[in-house]
């Protein structure tokens, strides 16, 4: 089960690792769809951390591959991410959906696409 996933999508630290800590602490105590986590979870937690390839322009979803890319979709300043490979997430339509939805963007609206790759640690 989720307990908390916040990240960056480009770096906003002077080192990776300072990025993944900084990450990693907001993950577990400012995930505002979760309670933080507590001391006594810290043993039981499964951590990973994926680290992002440049995102790149898309013409369209056909580009797209919900194992092998994740998704980027903004329009104006709103912007909604969704990584690639998560579990119960099996077409592009939902992986868009979902991350249109984490953007506060409707589906009807000129949005842009952009894809990306990872290297996921666990």
């Amino acid at each position: 089960m989720l307990r908390g996933c916040i990240g960056t999508i480009g770096p906003v630290r002077d080192s990776i690792a300072e990025e993944i800590i900084s990450n990693a602490i907001s993950a577990v105590s400012r995930d505002p769809r979760f309670v933080p986590v507590r001391e006594d979870e810290l043993s039981g937690l499964e951590i990973s951390v994926d680290i992002l390839g440049a995102p790149e322009y898309i013409d369209g979803p056909d580009e797209l591959d919900v194992k092998r890319y994740g998704v980027i979709v903004s329009c104006g300043m709103r912007r909604g991410l969704l990584l690639p490979d998560l579990e119960g997430i099996d077409d592009v339509a939902e992986q868009i959906a979902i991350a249109l939805s984490k953007g506060g963007i409707s589906p009807y609206e000129d949005y842009r696409l952009q894809r990306f790759e990872v290297i996921r640690y666990r």
